[in-house]
């Protein structure tokens, strides 16, 4: 099946915030529910010490994705703590502030907008996307992966959506599934029952944009081919696969700047 480019709603700029922020709210919550992202732990957690990160900027966050789990895979006793930085496009303020207090302040945000092809010199660190990459065409898709060789940060791709009959199906479940988990959601709000239940445009949402995303997520030999004119010339390692230890397999890219080897005099 090839990749197709279609758009999903929840990205467009017509699509009011507080519904934007209800969809991204039940898409975290039902992955979150799984624990779908807890095999490639272990290959994010050696990225960032391999390049010995003490920053984390994850893009594209939308109500913060995994890291309210996966923070504490980074949060080593014996090191200084890894700060994880959310940043989005359109920021769902409400659900970072959230991330923030039940974290600790292990995980902060940033407020402004951000436009991850053009990521703000200030915001520093080894750079997360998760379940957003497929949003972006080739040409953006690759400006995203330059702009991080550009700043010489180190970045990781993952994407739960894929191409696989197992991951359709169960992407054909999501508005079930929204409708069973939405009343135990927190905080409560009675505009999530209203636009889940008695106006369904949550769930349809969900469902429309799921297929979406499987469709046109990209396959690692696609990966393969957005990564092959930032190889060698520019001292980067990219490492593209998919990790099937868990219920869905999790295709991921991860992209670190080599060590530059110190000068030495000759003798």
């Amino acid at each position: 099946m090839r990749r197709v480019q279609w758009f999903e709603i929840h990205d467009q700029p017509w699509f009011p915030t507080f519904l934007r922020d209800q969809v991204t709210d039940a898409l975290q919550f039902i992955l979150q529910l799984g624990n779908v992202y807890w095999p490639i732990t272990a290959r994010l957690q050696q990225a960032v010490e391999k390049l010995g990160a003490r920053r984390v900027l994850d893009v594209c966050s939308g109500a913060g994705g995994p890291w309210l789990t996966l923070y504490k895979a980074l949060d080593r006793q014996e090191s200084p703590p890894v700060l994880i930085t959310l940043s989005d496009k359109y920021p769902n303020a409400s659900a970072f502030r959230g991330a923030q207090s039940l974290s600790n302040n292990k995980i902060q945000f940033h407020a402004a907008s951000v436009n991850v092809t053009d990521v703000p010199a200030d915001l520093e660190g080894f750079r997360t996307v998760f379940n957003s990459f497929h949003h972006f065409a080739p040409g953006e898709a690759r400006a995203i992966l330059l702009d991080a060789v550009n700043r010489r940060q180190g970045i990781g791709i993952f994407e739960v959506p894929g191409r696989h009959a197992t991951t359709l199906t169960l992407t054909l479940l999501m508005p079930v599934v929204d409708l069973l988990v939405t009343p135990v959601m927190r905080p409560f709000r009675w505009s999530r029952l209203f636009w889940t239940y008695l106006i369904p445009v949550v769930p349809l949402v969900l469902l429309h944009d799921g297929i979406v995303s499987c469709l046109r997520v990209y396959s690692p030999s696609e990966l393969v081919g957005l990564t092959e004119h930032l190889s060698n010339s520019n001292g980067y390692e990219w490492e593209i696969g998919e990790e099937r230890g868990g219920l869905l397999p999790i295709t991921y890219l991860i992209g670190c700047p080599r060590r530059r080897e110190p000068v030495r005099a000759a003798s």
